[in-house]
């Protein structure tokens, strides 16, 4: 084998680009790249001395295999290995010419790598035969703001297991799909699936951004995955990962000797509650790698979505950090401007790139305008001010929550800032958060129905849906990434309950059409905190309109009087009741149906006498 450099594999547009900020397919110029002869290798590294590949073909030594650092091109190192063939394992060693500082390093471009412990790169390319045609032609409409959103958020490895095997891509494929199906959701959202060295970080510490990880299979592997969500209808949700990465030695930090891909002050460049690296946001380079990588899975892997971690973090210069631990901006405030230019420039990449997907922002304040083109760009953001208040409220004993009102209607000051999704998330079932079953007050009886009631509340809020997996089984048992979810002691009357929640939701369109719109919801009443019920509607666009009555105490209303728009007298349908028989209720209801009278009420001349079951909803339909 010999190397030979390859000068023509970057040329100066790349070079341009990519000191601009703004190339979007950096993934096609640098890492390793099969060719006839061999392997074309590039790689980022201004500040090395001297570039080599090492690798199982050269027994792993040191200059044996050289890359010539390219002209003009900011750093580029680049050379091809002939002979070299498909599933070569692979490093690049770097000397600093900075520091006396060598090492090994996987290649940030790599789109395959060794299963950990391993940490070498897989020489690699992909021959998946994509069967998704007809998805990618109509992907656009299924995640529009009229559309209904409902999504399944999934963690690989610990959703099923064979025993204590973790299943591959394939095994979960037709598993996940069936369930998935089963139960109406419309959307799965898959935790980070690129490369981690520890996998207790969920994916959320991230060294390889081009590379699916290989504890479940190969890229194609995950390729079928998505394919066959595909041909089930379902869309693609991939959480990915900017804001930080981790420190160990094979990975992005430090790279030539140099902070290359971290920021060169620790108080802006280092995490000190997650023990991680955070990216230079204002670096060029690291903004074209950043948004390459994007751009990347949404194309190679027709992911239909990016659900951005931590967005917050980025946001701010002091998230996280102590008074004299983080760097004022130029201003003197702590909005960190070099990280809002990233999200904006990645946003329209995306929307430039691949229109018909979405990016759906975790970002925890009241930072304006997320989802707005003058803004951050977002297409969603996560709703966490009401998970939290609404989890809160419920974890209050029922005689208390007359007191906390507020916390229910408080989304009302804000519910149409943004274009919004509900989050039941991860985050919530796991480190001594309990299960969502179990945090709330109450003999088990108890604790089913305000389960189901909270459901109800989310499908009947504007906003799209999202639900972790487990939820839907009402485990008792918080999540445990090291153990398949406890399918034996699930309740199967919940599932049935998301799965009418998530069939109502796509059926009516007042569930869904005006989601982000303020024309779509109604409140009736939002004051009645001595009674702890809440009555509002749901309208489509045509006018059509949905009456919601939700009880948060374990006392029945009967009689309850809820006013309804006429003409009338009609009849109202009971399209759902959250306490009937089957889905483990009581059984107190309304018979199927009320009839409107012309009692005034919440300044209505018609009105509905109801019976709003013991943590119960209920649902009409004129």
């Amino acid at each position: 084998m010999i190397a030979a450099p390859n000068p023509l594999a970057f040329g100066e547009l790349d070079a341009h680009l990519m000191r601009e900020g703004t190339h979007p397919k950096l993934h096609d110029k640098l890492g390793a790249h099969l060719e006839a002869r061999g392997v074309r290798f590039g790689v980022w590294a201004p500040n090395a001395a001297a570039v080599s590949v090492i690798g199982d073909f050269n027994q792993w030594q040191p200059g044996a295999n050289p890359l010539a650092q390219l002209p003009n091109t900011g750093g580029v190192w680049g050379g091809m290995i002939t002979g070299l063939a498909r599933g070569a394992l692979y490093k690049f060693h770097i000397r600093s010419k900075v520091a006396a500082y060598e090492v090994a390093k996987a290649d940030p471009f790599a789109i395959r790598h060794q299963e950990a412990p391993g940490t070498a790169s897989i020489v690699w390319s992909t021959d998946h035969m994509w069967r998704d045609a007809a998805w990618m032609k109509t992907r656009a409409a299924r995640s529009r703001i009229d559309a209904p959103v409902s999504i399944y958020e999934v963690h690989l490895g610990s959703w099923k297991r064979d025993g204590d095997r973790m299943l591959t891509y394939r095994e979960i494929a037709p598993l996940l799909v069936e369930h998935v199906t089963k139960l109406g959701f419309t959307h799965v959202e898959l935790m980070p699936l690129t490369e981690h060295p520890f996998y207790g970080s969920w994916g959320y510490e991230t060294t390889g951004y081009f590379a699916a990880t290989s504890r479940y299979g190969t890229p194609e592997d995950l390729m079928a995955l998505i394919d066959a969500l595909h041909a089930a209808d379902l869309a693609v949700i991939l959480d990915w990962v900017p804001a930080h990465f981790p420190t160990d030695e094979h990975g992005l930090g430090y790279f030539d000797g140099t902070p290359l891909f971290e920021h060169p002050d620790k108080k802006l460049g280092f995490h000190p509650e997650w023990d991680t690296a955070i990216f230079d946001f204002g670096r060029p380079e690291v903004r074209s790698f950043l948004i390459s990588s994007a751009l990347y899975w949404l194309e190679q892997f027709h992911i239909d979505g990016l659900r951005v971690d931590g967005v917050a973090s980025m946001l701010y210069r002091d998230y996280g950090r102590k008074q004299g631990e983080w760097i004022p901006n130029d201003q003197g405030g702590n909005q960190y401007f070099e990280a809002v230019e990233l999200l904006q420039r990645l946003n329209t990449a995306i929307a430039r790139e691949q229109p018909e997907t979405i990016t759906i922002a975790e970002e925890s304040t009241a930072w304006p305008n997320v989802t707005k083109p003058e803004g951050l760009g977002f297409s969603y953001k996560w709703d966490m001010g009401w998970m939290h208040d609404t989890l809160a409220y419920l974890e209050h004993d029922p005689i208390h929550r007359k007191f906390h009102h507020h916390q229910l209607t408080m989304r009302g000051l804000y519910a149409w800032s943004e274009k919004f999704v509900l989050p039941l998330s991860h985050d919530e079932v796991v480190h001594g958060k309990h299960s969502l079953l179990k945090k709330f007050p109450g003999d088990p009886w108890q604790q089913l129905a305000t389960l189901r009631l909270l459901y109800a509340y989310m499908y009947t809020l504007p906003g799209k849906k999202l639900l972790f997996m487990g939820s839907e089984l009402a485990l008792e048992r918080e999540w445990n990434h090291d153990a398949a979810l406890d399918w034996v002691h699930a309740h199967p009357e919940i599932e049935l309950l998301v799965g009418t929640l998530n069939h109502l939701y796509r059926s009516e369109p007042a569930l869904h059409e005006l989601d982000c719109e303020p024309r779509g919801f109604r409140w009736i009443d939002p004051d009645d905190a001595e009674n702890s019920i809440l009555t509002y509607e749901r309208l489509a666009r045509d006018g059509t309109s949905i009456v919601c009555a939700l009880n948060f105490t374990p006392v029945p209303r009967h009689n309850y009087r809820v006013g309804v728009p006429g003409p009338g007298p009609t009849r109202w349908r009971e399209i759902l009741n959250t306490d009937a028989t089957p889905l483990g209720g009581s059984g107190q209801g309304n018979m199927g149906g009320v009839e409107a009278m012309p009692v005034r009420s919440h300044g209505r001349e018609l009105s509905l006498a109801i019976t709003v079951p013991p943590l119960g909803a209920v649902l009409f339909k004129r």
